[in-house]
């Protein structure tokens, strides 16, 4: 009997996951399909119970869901920490887990940048930034949160427990981004189809600023535009979404993911 897995979001209609999990599943002739569906926040505990009693094999989460999901679900330890959940596993139960934390790093290593030690400005405050903010301080980042509402900004700071973090609102953004070597936006501003919406222009960046925007769709966001005409290196959210999807692969089914088939996929689709 075919498998069935799942990404649930509200909006869900961007998400490229089935696309990037069905080529997976078919490289390695696995008798498996992923859907995408639409959920809101105050259904969210119904259909995970749903999707856990019609047999499905695991889930993804994406905005806005991840930070509820924490009360729904039996977190592993690191999404607890985080206060976040992107996967869900039904193989004991209704499991958590958090892999945005590892596809940040692992996007960021293979940028070239060196985490430990660099000044990473996150801008939002939402579950992706948890993730995020969590991962990086734990390896060695100092990290500043900047979010519209600085309370919201101050207060996960807080709730990182490991590392040099921090919170603040967006007035003082200039001067954050010009001391920051890494700027990482995890809003969904300059998601399509509001392509032209950015968090930074080329004014505000500089030369050796690492720019990296966890939005995929479009491929190249305004953000990133922006970012080379600053002489800034760009770096795509499409990374992110393939090394998270990767780890989501291997707690759902113990096997090796085939990265690049993932990546090929998602790439061919944003061409599209």
């Amino acid at each position: 009997m075919k498998k069935v897995f799942a990404v649930f979001g509200d909006p869900i209609e961007h998400s490229l996951s089935p696309v990037m999990h069905n080529a997976a599943f078919k490289a390695l002739g696995m008798d498996c399909t992923y859907h995408a569906f639409k959920v809101s926040k105050e259904n969210l505990k119904d259909a995970i119970i749903g999707a856990n009693a019609m047999g499905l094999g695991g889930l993804n989460l994406t905005v806005p869901l991840k930070e509820e999901a924490l009360k729904i679900v039996e977190p592993d330890s690191l999404a607890a920490a985080m206060g976040a959940v992107n996967t869900v596993d039904f193989k004991e139960g209704i499991r958590g887990y958090n892999t945005d934390g590892i596809g940040a790093e692992r996007a960021l290593i293979e940028a070239g940048v060196k985490i430990e030690g660099a000044k990473v400005l996150i801008v939002g405050a939402g579950g992706a930034a948890r993730g995020i903010c969590f991962q990086l301080a734990r390896d060695g980042a100092e990290v500043i949160i900047a979010n519209r509402t600085p309370e919201r900004a101050i207060q996960l700071a807080e709730d990182v427990v490991v590392g040099n973090v921090k919170g603040c609102g967006l007035e003082r953004l200039d001067d954050l981004i010009a001391n920051a070597d890494v700027l990482i936006n995890s809003t969904t501003l300059g998601m399509h189809p509001h392509v032209e919406n950015t968090i930074a222009v080329a004014e505000q960046m500089h030369e050796g600023l690492v720019v990296f925007d966890i939005v995929y769709n479009p491929l190249k966001t305004k953000l990133l535009t922006e970012a080379e005409k600053a002489g800034a290196r760009a770096v795509s959210g499409v990374m992110m979404l393939v090394y998270q999807g990767a780890e989501a692969f291997r707690i759902w089914t113990g096997l090796e993911p085939p990265i690049e088939v993932m990546k090929e996929a998602v790439m061919g689709a944003l061409r599209t």
